[in-house]
């Protein structure tokens, strides 16, 4: 006997999942060239946004910014630590906090990476057109700012090391 489902619209979180996998189906073979994990091009990325703020970036702000937990920042920050790509040190304003650069090598990475990244966006560009392009991250925008108010079991990526 068949049922019916009681979903009228498609599986939105999987389909913005499968879209993802699509994307980095292109990214992943050049980060593992150079070594990295998915988790750590995130960190470095956003990193390499910010490698201005010559204090660093609170761990907080990375994990979520890179949409780590806490426990996997850690982990994440200490095999990228020790692999010379970022450094730690304890937040000037506060002993308690933990900020976190690039060093020139994790820079070196962000700027190697972002060539072939751009190359793929340029692609895509190209592919789908620059107005559904310019349309597809307005949606994805707009989804993100409907969901936000209302979204109070997101997990806390605030947490500290």
């Amino acid at each position: 006997m068949k049922t019916n489902t009681p979903f009228v619209h498609r599986n939105l979180p999987r389909l913005l999942l499968e879209a993802r996998e699509a994307v980095m189906a292109h990214t992943r073979p050049s980060l593992r060239l150079h070594g990295l994990s998915d988790q750590q091009w995130r960190v470095l990325r956003v990193l390499g946004e910010h490698a201005d703020e010559v204090a660093g970036v609170e761990t907080g702000r990375v994990a979520r910014e890179a949409y780590l937990l806490g426990p996997s920042l850690t982990g994440v920050l200490t095999r990228m630590e020790r692999d010379g790509l970022i450094e730690r040190s304890r937040c000037p304003q506060d002993a308690r906090r933990t900020v976190v650069r690039a060093t020139g090598a994790g820079l070196a990475k962000v700027t190697a990476l972002s060539e072939t990244i751009e190359a793929h966006y340029a692609w895509m560009e190209q592919e789908l057109g620059k107005t559904k392009l310019k349309a597809l991250y307005e949606l994805l925008d707009g989804v993100i700012a409907l969901q936000a108010p209302q979204d109070n079991d997101a997990p806390n990526m605030d947490q500290e090391e």
